[in-house]
């Protein structure tokens, strides 16, 4: 048997290499595209843990904003196993990059970067914490900027004065200080440290240069608030301790205690929804590749059947006809499979993409042998066992057995319908007699998996599309903040100047604000006073009503979670003045701010929070301007108005934060809609695939049709109507299946960013699917109806 095996093998490579090569190809292709991607989505899925079991990573951040605050007494708390401070208000201006948000934090001291969030060093080294010359670089700023290691930057800095002007006024004139060359020596990544979705990068000079230029950074009078990042020695376990011990040091139970915890959270959230995307497109393409590598395999052995019958006759078994069958087929696939490999660790140079990229310890080229070593023994095996099915069935007897009949086609020859339509219908709907022949349920679920597939994708993008034209979704309800004071201090004064503004016509809201951090149990929660002055910037609700009563409280999505509370619940909420029990009245959208998200917080009223709080961490106000405004482009005229009230340069007006959520979600928009489009291959592939067996499988009944009087035009309508079938039953069954599934997937993501969720709908999507699908269908019906249309109806008889 191994000789005639051998022997066999060298034929079939000799006279089928063109066959055989298309295999290999195919197998090539599909290894590398499925396994890249499930290796990707593997990776990407557990960037966040392997990048902070690198990092020593931060707790919790404090944000007392509060000048000489005592941060030695901080560090002296059992609970803390390290510190690092950063200035609360301070950006630095580089001249080779045009966003000054490229210097969002400045260390303070020695500890950051080694004591606490320890980056993990991509290229290059740490600054020198004695060199103000220094700088480290996070690797979107290379990428945007085009600077790296050993490249050169030009900060400029501001004069002392101007840096005492901005802290009290918010004067925005452009610095003329000294100018600082610096010297990039390394390129870093850890969650603080890092870059965010659609972010410009970050610039991170050494603690020197605050230390060499406190003055130009802080202001003549010292009096910039510095904010810490903390890193507890049981990490969140240590959370209640710390805030009951912090509040006990400072006599500041209303310090703002900022979890972490919620970040690297969401960040687990994003990466790992991606990576199901990822692992979503993966399974779509290994559906693919196994209808494609299975037609090949089918063709192969087709051709080789007839030799295997004939060899039969001499005595070779039907086991030995499907060992000898699936000899090349093996041995391609094991090849091809090795190749495939190759190149998905090639690729994973690519992967994990989106927000996983920004989070991954260690890029470049992977290889997770697990998936990769599973495939290389799997696929020749399958393609194998698929090859020698192919032949067992190849050889077995005709069998018949009873035919499924359809209803349908039933129904059409009822009324009465042509005889190429019932022909087309019985053909797409039912079984041949013999149970070899003709696969209709592959057809019929490919075509629905494409409807549902593209609806899908477009339900979800116009989600996507819908979030990124609405900032309200996130809570925006307004455009503009104003800054009028922090600390319990206002260098301006804010009633008069929010009145002016308001009576502005391009500003159609506006809502004084004071921020507090309030505490609820062993939750912090930032707390906003909403206080309308003429139309109000509206409360962005998913639920309930806007605080009208002095005991009412809304809550942000995250802290209501913490909380656990909903619409009705009733909670403690306790300030450095008094503690009141609050009513829960609705849950809503907080303000965005470079410290706290605008999922995380709270809405009272002037009059409870002037009960609760005796001061303020920060006061501001909120402008919502008229559609069709360019707000940056109103800020110098509203700067003016407030100057004519209070004198001098007027508050400080800047465009409201955007949350990165935005570009998260923005990031997450194209996999779905590459999905949709490999469903759609997968469903021609499918009825492609079914429209040629069944022509094969059905000349001999369509030939004796042609004999006793249907034309060729007739037998042709008979494979497109058979195509139009399997299109309208994937429109029937996959529009209503396929808008359900995108909005489940909508509402999955804005359960994750969050944000206000609304039924999404791609109104072109569906006006185009049906006549897309139609015309898809009559394409694809083509060339088998031509095929059928021009039987040679003799020889077909005489074989038969």
């Amino acid at each position: 048997m191994v000789s005639i095996m051998a022997v066999w093998l060298r034929l079939e490579l000799s006279r089928r290499w063109r066959a055989l090569l298309v295999l290999a190809l195919l197998v090539v292709l599909s290894t590398a595209t499925v396994l890249t991607s499930v290796a990707g989505a593997r990776r990407g899925a557990t960037a966040v843990e392997r990048l902070q079991a690198r990092t020593l990573p931060g707790t919790a951040v404090v944000v007392p904003n509060q000048p000489h605050f005592e941060w030695d007494r901080v560090r002296a708390l059992a609970e803390v196993a390290a510190i690092t401070t950063f200035p609360a208000y301070t950006s630095l201006t580089i001249l080779e990059a045009p966003n000054d948000a490229v210097t969002p934090l400045v260390p303070a001291d020695a500890d950051a970067m080694r004591s606490v969030e320890r980056p993990v060093l991509l290229e290059g080294r740490l600054a020198d914490p004695a060199r103000p010359d220094e700088v480290v670089v996070t690797p979107a700023f290379v990428s945007n900027v085009g600077r790296g290691v050993d490249d050169a930057l030009t900060l400029q800095l501001p004069t002392p004065e101007q840096a005492q002007s901005s802290i009290q006024a918010g004067s925005s004139e452009p610095p003329s200080g000294p100018r600082v060359r610096l010297r990039i020596v390394g390129v870093v990544r850890s969650l603080w440290w890092g870059d965010d979705v659609g972010g410009p990068g970050n610039v991170i000079p050494s603690p020197a240069l605050l230390n060499h230029y406190r003055a130009n950074l802080l202001g003549t009078s010292n009096s910039t608030p510095l904010n810490a990042l903390v890193r507890l020695r049981h990490g969140r376990a240590d959370l209640s301790a710390f805030r009951a011990d912090l509040a006990r040091v400072t006599g500041r139970p209303d310090l703002d205690v900022l979890d972490r915890g919620e970040y690297v959270r969401h960040a687990h959230d994003v990466t790992r929804f991606e990576s199901a995307c990822l692992l979503t497109f993966g399974l779509a393409l290994l559906l693919a590749a196994a209808v494609m590598v299975g037609q090949a395999i089918a063709r192969l052995g087709a051709v080789s059947a007839a030799d295997l019958r004939t060899l039969g006759a001499v005595g070779l078994t039907r086991r030995q006809a499907m060992a000898m069958s699936a000899a090349a087929p093996a041995l391609t696939a094991l090849v091809a499979t090795g190749v495939g490999v190759g190149l998905a660790i090639i690729c994973s140079r690519w992967l994990p993409f989106g927000a996983a990229s920004l989070r991954e310890p260690n890029p470049g080229t992977d290889a997770d042998w697990l998936v990769l070593g599973i495939a290389w023994a799997v696929v020749p095996a399958a393609v194998a066992g698929a090859a020698a099915a192919g032949a067992w069935r190849s050889l077995a007897p005709a069998r018949r057995s009873a035919a499924h009949r359809s209803g349908v086609a039933r129904a059409a020859a009822t009324v009465g319908l042509p005889l190429q339509v019932v022909l087309g219908a019985r053909f797409a709907l039912e079984s041949s007699l013999d149970r070899r022949a003709i696969p209709i349920r592959p057809a019929l679920l490919g075509s629905i998996a494409g409807v549902v597939g593209v609806l899908a994708a477009f339900t979800f993008s116009a989600g996507v599309s819908d979030a990124a034209t609405h900032p309200e979704r996130f809570g925006r309800s307004y455009q503009l903040e104003v800054v009028f004071g922090f600390g319990g201090q206002d260098f301006s004064p804010a009633a008069p100047v929010l009145a002016a503004l308001a009576a502005d016509p391009d500003v159609i809201g506006v809502t004084n604000i004071r921020v507090a951090a309030g505490t609820s149990g062993a939750t912090t929660v930032v707390t906003n006073s909403y206080d309308p002055v003429g139309k109000p910037v509206p409360i962005v609700l998913s639920d309930g009503a806007v605080p009208a009563a002095d005991d009412e409280v809304v809550l942000a999505p995250t802290t209501a979670r913490d909380l656990d509370a909903t619409v009705g619940s009733s909670i403690p909420m306790r300030g450095d003045r008094s503690t009141r029990l609050l009513h829960v009245i609705g849950i809503g959208y907080a303000v965005q701010s470079s410290t706290t998200s605008y999922d995380s917080g709270a809405w009272v009223t002037p009059g409870a929070y002037d009960r609760i709080f005796g001061g303020f961490k920060e006061h501001g106000g909120l402008l919502a301007i008229r559609p069709g405004v360019d707000p940056a482009g109103l800020i110098p005229r509203l700067q003016r108005v407030g100057a004519q009230v209070q004198g001098g340069a007027g508050p400080l007006i800047f465009p409201a934060f955007v949350p990165v959520q935005v570009h998260e979600i923005d990031d997450v928009r194209v996999l779905p809609l590459v999905l949709g489009a490999f469903l759609i291959l997968i469903a021609m592939l499918a009825v492609g695939q079914t429209l040629l067996v069944t022509l094969r499988w059905r000349t001999r009944d369509l030939a004796i049709l042609r004999a006793i009087g249907m034309t060729p035009q007739q037998s042709r309508s008979v494979v497109i109507t058979q195509s139009l079938v399997y299109a309208v039953t994937g429109l029937l069954v996959g529009i209503p299946i396929g808008l359900a599934v995108g909005r489940a997937l909508w509402r999955i993501v804005a359960g994750i960013m969050p944000l206000r969720y609304e039924p999404p709908t791609a109104h072109w999507a569906l006006l185009l699917v049906v006549p897309a699908a139609l015309l898809a269908a009559v394409a694809l019906g083509a060339a088998p109806g031509r095929r059928a249309a021009r039987l040679p109806l003799a020889d077909v008889l005489r074989t038969e």
